[in-house]
C-alpha cells in the first residue's frame, strides 16, 4: 500500500512579487536601517527558495512574515556581536593622524561621538581605544570593574552606531 502525497513546489518569484513589500515592510520595522532590511528581505526569499521543496505555502503571508521575523531577529544578534562600525573603530582610526584638517575633523566626530556621555565612560573610551589598553587595564585606572566598562563601551558603540544611522 503506497500513499501518493501531492508534491507542490511553491512558487517563489510569485511570493516575492505578491508579499515583497510586506516582508520589506516587516524587515524594515525590526532593523530600522534600509540597507539591512533589503538584505534580511532577500535572506528571507533565498530561505524559502532553498527549503521550496519541503515548505507549505497554505498560508503564505504568516510564512514569509515568520521567516522575515526570524532573519531579522537573527541579523540584530549578529550585529551586536560583531558591530559593522563603532565608535572604537573610529577612535582607533585617529591616532597618528598628522593632517590638520583630518585632526579638526577627528575631534568633532569624538566630541558627536561624546555628546552626553558621562566622563567616566568618555575616559573608559580614550584609555581602552586610544591607548589600547585591555579591558582589565581600563577597568583598575577608571576605578570600575571589568563587565562595568565593558557595558559603558558597548553602551556607547550601540550610540553611536545610532547616531551613525539617523
Amino acid at each position: 500500500m503506497t500513499c501518493d502525497v501531492e508534491t507542490r513546489t511553491i512558487d517563489v518569484d510569485g511570493l516575492y512579487r505578491r508579499f515583497g513589500p510586506m516582508v520589506l515592510r516587516r524587515c524594515r520595522r525590526l532593523l530600522g536601517d534600509e540597507e539591512a532590511a533589503a538584505d534580511a528581505m532577500q535572506e528571507t526569499f533565498v530561505r524559502v527558495l532553498r527549503n521550496s521543496q519541503s515548505l507549505r505555502d497554505d498560508y503564505p503571508s504568516s510564512l514569509l512574515y515568520r521567516i522575515a521575523t526570524n532573519v531579522s531577529l537573527n541579523a540584530m544578534r549578529s550585529s551586536r556581536r560583531r558591530p559593522v562600525s563603532s565608535a572604537g573603530d573610529a577612535m582607533e582610526t585617529f591616532a597618528g593622524r598628522d593632517n590638520v584638517e583630518a585632526a579638526a575633523l577627528d575631534r568633532t566626530l569624538v566630541d558627536q561621538i561624546f555628546n552626553g556621555v558621562k566622563e567616566s565612560t568618555r575616559q573608559a573610551a580614550r584609555i581602552h581605544y586610544e591607548e589600547c589598553a585591555t579591558l582589565e587595564e581600563t577597568a583598575q585606572r577608571v576605578g570600575m570593574s571589568i563587565s562595568g566598562v565593558r557595558k559603558r563601551l558597548d553602551s556607547l558603540r550601540r550610540q553611536s552606531l545610532l547616531r551613525a544611522a539617523r
